[in-house]
């Protein structure tokens, strides 16, 4: 019996570069190498950084993926790479080092939606993704709520951020309260010890009115900013576990309700969560607990699978394998904007 490809998949759509193996669903190999610490100073990525560090780190991590996996370069059936969305030059390492590999092992290329690899790599934790499924993505760039009726041919939008994305204003309400970037961790940490009761944050965009399935953090990042200004100026010490509490109670309230909402009004009981905001424990016990009370299956993958790394690119390259879907010209390119309902190209 024939064994299932192996696909390697390439990342560089920000500040990580991930080289990942897999074969079916099941993950053999997850190199990362992170230029985060270079970053951290700015308060942000850097594009410039960022390109800079991935052209540095993928051949070592491309190395590293294929000793993990025990297998080398011409045991690979297959080539995937992120081609967007995201930071054109690091796309564009990412889309060159794919290209290369490909042609050099004369192995089919498949540029991916960085957006559908995120709902992929579930599938390497829980198996086949049940269809249709609504996927909620919650990144410091993406708030997205998708409807997935076939992951390797359809992914729709139903709705997304108008402004902030979670992970943005995750990263600005931290450098606010004088926590390190990048924001989610420290904030998750310090929201442990405070009350998320504490401090009534606005949720954005849940009026009767407001769009059903966009999402807007601009409002609640500045109404943060203020409520600690506003204590700063009294003289006040600022609570900053409360803060931290209020502010993610909001983010998460938001989220889970809209993800909720968008799963019952398609009749859709499968629910994913993914990006690196799906790895604060708020939001995934807060998704837990409405997912089992509307009667919702809900699929998180683990938090080092929501944030970007190079196994969601291979999963999502193995699918469109398995689905003898038609790989990329060799004149692929990278789309900083490429929208989601392009799975490949």
């Amino acid at each position: 019996m024939k064994q299932e490809p192996i696909v390697l998949g390439f990342e560089t759509s920000c500040d990580e570069t991930g080289v990942g193996i897999v074969q079916g669903h099941t993950l053999l190999a997850d190199a990362l190498a992170t230029s985060v610490a270079e970053h951290e100073r700015f308060g942000g990525v850097v594009p410039e950084i960022a390109s800079r560090a991935h052209l540095e780190a993928m051949v070592p991590t491309v190395h590293r993926a294929l000793a993990d996996a025990g297998i080398s370069a011409s045991d690979i059936d297959a080539v995937a790479v992120t081609s967007g969305p995201g930071l054109t030059g690091a796309l564009l390492v990412g889309v060159a080092a794919a290209k290369a590999y490909a042609l050099a092992l004369d192995r089919p290329l498949y540029g991916v939606n960085h957006l559908a690899a995120h709902v992929a790599v579930d599938e390497l934790q829980h198996g086949r993704l049940a269809e249709p499924s609504i996927a909620m993505l919650v990144s410091g760039g993406h708030s997205s709520l998708l409807l997935v009726p076939d992951l390797a041919q359809e992914v729709q939008s139903l709705g997304r951020t108008i402004d902030d994305a979670a992970g943005e204003a995750f990263d600005k309400v931290a450098r606010v309260l004088g926590l390190p970037f990048p924001g989610g961790p420290p904030i998750d940490r310090a929201a442990r010890e405070g009350d998320p009761s504490a401090i009534a944050f606005p949720r954005g965009l849940t009026g009767p009115r407001d769009p059903a399935y966009d999402f807007s953090f601009s409002g609640l990042k500045t109404a943060v900013a203020r409520w600690v200004e506003a204590r700063e100026r009294s003289g006040e010490p600022v609570p900053v576990a409360d803060v931290a509490a209020s502010f993610q109670e909001a983010v998460a309230d938001v989220l889970t309700a809209k993800a909720v909402r968008a799963c019952r009004d398609h009749g859709v009981d499968h629910l994913v969560l993914g990006g690196g905001v799906a790895a604060n424990s708020r939001l995934r016990a807060l998704a837990e607990e409405r997912s089992a009370a509307a009667g919702i299956v809900l699929r998180v993958p683990s938090p080092r699978l929501c944030t970007d790394n190079g196994a969601m690119v291979a999963a999502l390259g193995s699918r469109l394998v398995a689905a003898g879907v038609a790989p990329s010209a060799p004149d692929l390119g990278a789309d900083s904007s490429l929208p989601i309902d392009v799975v490949s190209r």
